[in-house]
């Protein structure tokens, strides 16, 4: 039996299902429907570790936007070399896929560029500036309305990934997820692939963290 001859409705059902668990599992099944939903519900977080891994010098250069894009094609194209059932091994495998990108970004910089870029590289979180802002802005929630609203959430978003940065990944990822994508308790515990006294732990030191790196009481997210 083909893999794409599922009935519409049943292809429609995991599409658009709030489970990213059954999105693995449809897009194992071969829908490319579902594995396109699931791809999007992981590029804020492969956009973070972009930044993460490349110094701000590097982002002028090699967009981390470029990088998600080729993750995702190669996604796309070894999926049937994934064995892993949950959103944790999908997202683990997706970021292995990610590092090796940006190996090959780095090393094709350094042979066009015909330069060391050793002190440009961040091994993991670091001094982490602005860069490609664009792409995480289009990432939160919320409209734009006015030129003053664009600086504020701008400067917002910016503050937000310098603390991001120096927060270990865990703990970021778990911010990122709750206060800039909004998402309930209980899609974090999945995505993450952890229990909830974990992702509550992880939270609460995050928050503590950001408090003493951020002005709280002005960030459009902390009220979420």
């Amino acid at each position: 039996m083909n893999r794409d001859s599922r009935e519409p409705n049943d292809v429609d059902s995991y599409v658009n299902a709030s489970s990213t668990t059954a999105l693995v599992v449809a897009s194992k099944g071969g829908s490319n429907e579902a594995l396109g939903v699931l791809l999007l519900r992981y590029r804020g977080y492969l956009l973070m570790l972009a930044h993460r891994y490349l110094s701000d010098q590097l982002r002028r250069r090699i967009d981390p936007s470029d990088i998600v894009q080729v993750t995702f094609l190669e996604a796309k194209r070894d999926l049937g070399a994934f064995r892993g059932e949950t959103p944790a091994e999908f997202a683990g495998w997706l970021r292995g896929m990610l590092k090796n990108n940006v190996a090959s970004a780095l090393s094709h910089h350094v042979m066009t560029q015909k330069r060391s870029t050793k002190k440009e590289v961040h091994a993991a979180a670091g001094n982490g500036e602005s860069g490609s802002r664009e792409n995480w802005i289009a990432q939160l929630p919320g409209g734009i309305t006015s030129p003053s609203g664009v600086a504020v959430r701008e400067e917002a978003v910016m503050a937000m990934m310098e603390a991001l940065h120096q927060l270990p990944e865990t703990q970021a990822e778990a911010i990122r997820l709750r206060y800039m994508e909004g998402l309930p308790l209980k899609e974090i515990v999945e995505r993450m692939g952890k229990s909830e006294t974990a992702v509550a732990g992880l939270l609460k030191r995050g928050l503590q963290k950001m408090r003493t790196l951020l002005d709280t009481d002005s960030s459009p997210w902390w009220s979420t």
